[in-house]
């Protein structure tokens, strides 16, 4: 039986891959981990925990996610973004173990009208975008059989994120503003968790970087106004510019990503975003 770590455990993606981690358990051993039982910025500490359990797939679920606190705390970003990335690489190669980091569209700086390649300049304009370019970089360099996934604008019904923060806020205001001018891919976290398990399970592995959302591009605004239909909330919502909405850290303004290499390489056929997020939303309501 193979055995698969999923460090990072109790964060969005985490959480969903242990929903669904019973429908491989006749297969699979399941390993999770979260900053307690695993610091991955201690190099010793991952170092004797792969030694001590040996996993076949290492799924790095962890981040430092808080994009405008990264702005004041870059060591930290770095240290969990970047550094422990490097450490975990490093004990995937001494274990024979396969490493899947998962990266961000916020290390390309949004400055286009097409949607970016795996195979892009990247260009970060943010400290978080940063630290997660360089974890990427590192893994790569010490690991070649790293499976790298980009995916975009994270939200499941797990944790905090855009999707439960809009439906708290409508409960609570008759009226919000919504930047309308900053586009993206909406992902429902459970899309990226089965996502993942598609490729431990292939056969034959591509190592690299990926791109893996769901798709088309839309704004922030039209997310919002999605969440407030599929949740039948009443609220005006108010379409805002990036000017008019300041945030620390600077936001790219158009960081959609192709998604046709993880489609041909894997058979992994993303889903349309309204789709996955109606059902997030009818999960949150029950």
């Amino acid at each position: 039986m193979k055995k698969i770590l999923v460090v990072g455990a109790n964060g969005q993606l985490g959480n969903c891959i242990r929903k669904i981690a019973p429908d491989f358990e006749l297969d699979y051993e399941f390993t999770f981990t979260d900053s307690q039982t695993l610091d991955i910025t201690n190099a010793d500490q991952v170092n004797s925990f792969f030694s001590e359990n040996k996993p076949d797939f290492c799924i790095n679920a962890s981040a430092y996610t808080a994009v405008d606190l990264a702005e004041k705390e870059e060591e930290k970003a770095f240290a969990v973004n970047a550094e422990g990335v490097a450490h975990l690489a490093q004990a995937c190669v001494d274990f024979k173990t396969t490493l899947i980091h998962v990266s961000t569209d916020y290390v390309f700086d949004g400055e286009t009208n097409l949607c970016y390649s795996e195979d892009d300049f990247t260009s970060p304009i943010g400290v978080y975008g940063e630290s997660k370019l360089k974890g990427e970089e590192l893994a790569l360099e010490i690991n070649p059989n790293t499976i790298i996934l980009r995916t975009s604008w994270l939200y499941s019904e797990f944790n905090k994120n855009f999707v439960k923060t809009m439906l708290n806020l409508f409960s609570q205001k008759d009226e919000l503003g919504i930047v309308g001018d900053q586009f993206g891919q909406p992902t429902n976290a459970n899309d990226l968790a089965e996502a993942i398990m598609s490729i431990i399970e292939a056969q034959q592995k591509t190592f690299g970087v990926f791109h893996f959302s769901n798709y088309p591009e839309t704004t922030w605004f039209e997310f919002a106004e999605k969440i407030a239909e599929f949740s039948k909330s009443k609220i005006k919502l108010n379409q805002l510019t990036t000017e008019q909405y300041p945030t620390p850290a600077k936001r790219p303004k158009r960081s959609t990503m192709c998604l046709d290499k993880i489609e041909e390489i894997y058979k992994i056929e993303p889903k349309h975003w309204e789709n996955s997020l109606e059902e997030c939303v009818s999960i949150l309501a029950q």
